[in-house]
């Protein structure tokens, strides 16, 4: 069997064996990364403070706002299950660099840190990266559209 052959055949597993509480996660997933976004753009000074004593000093308003939108529009897309794998593929590297910069900023273990939730959130992204929107997601809905205007008429 070959690579596509076995993606295939993967694809049919979970579109056939995805439980619906599942979504829950997902939705829960993007209006955390939502609500992070709303936090993220209140209280930025944190990250122009990180930014500037890094290498890439001349790149914090760039890095700044694309944060911010990827956190706000990411986080949107992905609880309404909308291009979720392609929403996920940006929030990735974000997520990765917000675990990196806090690693060489504050350590692994200092108190009251957000590294707990980047880090979870890093893995459920790349869960939900393998695994697809679900049943419940707008993607979902338009791939049954799809199916459902391809029908031939009988009329």
């Amino acid at each position: 069997m070959n690579t596509v052959q076995q993606f295939y055949t993967f694809r049919q597993f979970v579109d056939l064996h995805h439980p619906r509480w599942i979504d829950a996660f997902r939705i829960a997933l993007g209006i955390a990364i939502f609500i992070k976004g709303i936090y993220f753009i209140n209280n930025s000074e944190a990250l122009i403070e990180i930014l500037q004593n890094s290498r890439i000093a001349g790149w914090t308003f760039i890095v700044e706002h694309h944060v911010a939108f990827t956190y706000l529009v990411g986080g949107i897309l992905i609880s309404i299950g909308l291009v979720t794998r392609i929403a996920i593929i940006f929030q990735l590297p974000v997520f990765f660099g917000s675990v990196f910069c806090y690693l060489t900023q504050k350590g692994f273990f200092s108190v009251f840190s957000d590294l707990a939730f980047s880090i979870i959130i890093f893995f459920l992204l790349i869960f939900f990266l393998i695994w697809g929107p679900g049943k419940f997601s707008a993607d979902e809905i338009m791939k049954k559209e799809e199916q459902k205007n391809k029908m031939p008429r009988l009329y």
